[in-house]
């Protein structure tokens, strides 16, 4: 026969039946309408199988034939609340335990703010703590996200807008200050003075006297536009304000190889928890080993905090996540353009980006060793100006 359906959660149980009219007594189990099922031959009798309702009523059956049973298998439901029933406390006890930690993580344990620089942060956190966001306070009892943002931004001076984050039982804040109109710095009288060797291409003298013309060349430290106004009679010390541009050589040596490796992130990712207790960390969640070739953990840590006092329970997760490796190869003039692109970028992030590359010259150039070696003259035009204080002021 086949196993009546929902047996796991009605019960059943494994018999084996001695005697000497075993195949009376199955017989006569079937004439009486009692499902029973797996039946096999074992040693002077048999094996069988049903449900525990079922049980009690073979006992008529075994009689009459003579028979014998011995229960070998107890299975299903029932048998299992039995079990826990007989270890109640200890039942009781993960019971608890689970009720407790969902609890806890129902309850804000942390709150950080971040971007701001001029308003306080314990100012951002009271008037969070007015709209209701504070630590050990219910998670389902929070405003919705985009309502307490909104009311922060008003409560808040100085503040252009407000967003919250929240991650497990961690809230960030974060604050996007008013930006402020700039104050300029008081500026001593001084010269604008060449920071290199150069011909200058064009100068725009905003305050103070020109020294230099167009097309004229000039060495490191030389005046460009002086901060002295008048003769050696009457004189007077100012502020020298003004653009100065010339044209500067800068050589590069640059080596760029012809095979590149690199890594990246394939999305895919396996998670681990853990619960945090002083130097223990209890692993919660994400057991069992990855199948990634090649992967890196990032690991990320929140414990819990009570006002200014971090305490050392906490929680932890790793995310492990999967690399693969890259590698390319590239042609010799593939590697002169890059490496010629990188120190174009360096002298725009040393030099501004209104610099201009007027010219380029190679020098030199050779490929050994996988790599790609050159040497390049620029000719750039670019701001050639610095400041000199005056420190002899001469009055008017």
């Amino acid at each position: 026969m086949k196993e009546p359906p929902l047996s796991s959660l009605r019960g059943f149980v494994t018999l084996q039946v001695t005697g000497p009219q075993v195949e009376g007594f199955i017989n006569a189990v079937a004439e009486a309408g009692i499902v029973i099922w797996d039946v096999k031959p074992a040693g002077n009798g048999a094996s069988l199988r049903l449900l525990l309702d079922d049980f009690y009523n073979l006992r008529p059956l075994l009689k009459r034939t003579g028979c014998r049973m011995h229960v070998t298998g107890r299975h299903g439901l029932p048998f299992k609340m039995l079990r826990l029933w007989k270890r109640k406390f200890f039942a009781a006890g993960v019971v608890l335990f689970g009720v407790s930690l969902l609890l806890l993580c129902s309850m804000v344990w942390s709150i950080k703010v971040e971007g701001n620089d001029r308003i306080a942060s314990e100012d951002i956190i009271a008037a969070a703590r007015k709209e209701g966001l504070y630590t050990y306070q219910w998670i389902w009892r929070l405003k919705d996200p985009d309502k307490l943002t909104t009311e922060l931004t008003n409560h808040l001076p100085g503040v252009s807008w407000v967003g919250m984050e929240r991650t497990g039982t961690s809230v960030v804040i974060q604050v996007v200050e008013a930006a402020q109109p700039e104050q300029k710095p008081l500026l001593s009288n001084r010269h604008l003075i060449s920071r290199t060797d150069a011909v200058v291409t064009n100068i725009y003298a905003e305050q103070g006297r020109p020294v230099v013309a167009r097309n004229s060349r000039v060495k490191k430290g030389d005046i460009l536009i002086s901060g002295i106004l008048g003769d050696e009679e009457f004189s007077k010390a100012v502020v020298a304000k003004g653009e100065v541009k010339g044209l500067v050589w800068h050589e590069y040596n640059i080596a760029v190889p012809l095979e590149t490796k690199g890594s990246s992130y394939t999305g895919e990712r396996k998670d681990r928890s853990y619960l945090v207790l002083g130097k223990w960390a209890i692993q919660l969640w994400g057991y069992g080993k990855s199948t990634f070739e090649a992967s890196r953990t990032l690991t990320e840590m929140d414990p819990l905090t009570w006002r200014s006092i971090e305490l050392p329970v906490g929680w932890m997760t790793e995310k492990e996540m999967e690399v693969r490796e890259t590698s390319a190869t590239r042609t010799a003039e593939e590697a002169k353009a890059e490496g010629l692109e990188r120190a174009k970028a360096d002298i725009f992030a040393r030099y501004g980006s209104e610099s201009a590359i007027k010219s380029q010259k190679i020098l030199h150039e050779k490929k050994e060793n996988g790599k790609v070696y050159m040497k390049v003259l620029f000719e750039v035009e670019e701001s050639i100006a610095e400041e000199l204080p005056i420190v002899n002021n001469q009055g008017e």
